[in-house]
């Protein structure tokens, strides 16, 4: 069907010199564009948009794999470790750990105030058995801040520090991998699976049984 287009080349798409444009101001005001409008409405469907409409229903749809965990990947000494992103809650700078009359057990650091609420922070440095060493060279290259981490599981919420935090990465389940035997007996007993991420392995932290570490060492 071929319309008569008077508006791309009279009207205001065009040359500007149609004489309705006076009183219509702009075509989409004039009767004739109206016309047109409806007119493309009221066609008849082309047979042959009708056919490749139906087989693009009838042909079986491509699906691809979407990513469908994601972690929040941070930093502890020289270890890489990572989290399922549903525990956290927020990131926020370090600020003054108070710590706890009466307390010795080495998780559990003191209270910290966030956000006008007083938590509970604890040491993944001393229940996974990290040391404090310096970063990595990477890391001494670039500008890093320690960071609290604000996590939340079953309704109990904990802040930990963390030397570095990356942020929220997606991967595929069948990119983890089995844990080495070189890593540490205190960390293994501790992660799931090994996540490769840029040039470095992640260890992807059981989250139910550090959980229930952090909170037995609560008690």
């Amino acid at each position: 069907m071929k319309l008569h287009d008077c508006w791309n080349h009279i009207g205001i798409w065009g040359n500007r010199s149609c004489g309705e444009l006076g009183q219509a101001v702009h075509c989409r005001n004039c009767p004739v564009y109206s016309s047109a409008a409806a007119t493309l409405l009221d066609r008849e469907i082309d047979p042959d948009y009708l056919a490749q409409s139906a087989q693009s229903i009838r042909a079986e749809r491509q699906t691809t794999t979407r990513d469908t965990d994601s972690v929040v990947i941070f930093r502890i000494g020289a270890e890489w470790l990572a989290l399922p992103a549903t525990v956290f809650q927020e990131v926020c700078a370090l600020r003054p750990i108070h710590s706890l009359p009466h307390r010795r057990n080495g998780t559990v650091l003191g209270i910290a105030n966030v956000r006008g609420s007083l938590l509970v922070c604890v040491s993944l440095h001393a229940l996974l058995g990290i040391d404090k060493a310096p970063a990595a060279n990477g890391a001494q290259r670039r500008l890093v801040h320690e960071r609290l981490l604000v996590t939340c599981r079953e309704g109990e919420r904990l802040v930990f520090p963390v030397d570095e935090i990356h942020g929220i990465h997606r991967f595929r389940p069948e990119q983890l991998g089995e844990a080495p035997a070189t890593v540490a007996k205190s960390t293994a007993t501790y992660t799931r699976a090994m996540l490769p991420w840029q040039d470095k392995a992640v260890g992807v932290l059981d989250e139910q049984l550090l959980f229930y570490s952090l909170n037995k060492s609560l008690a």
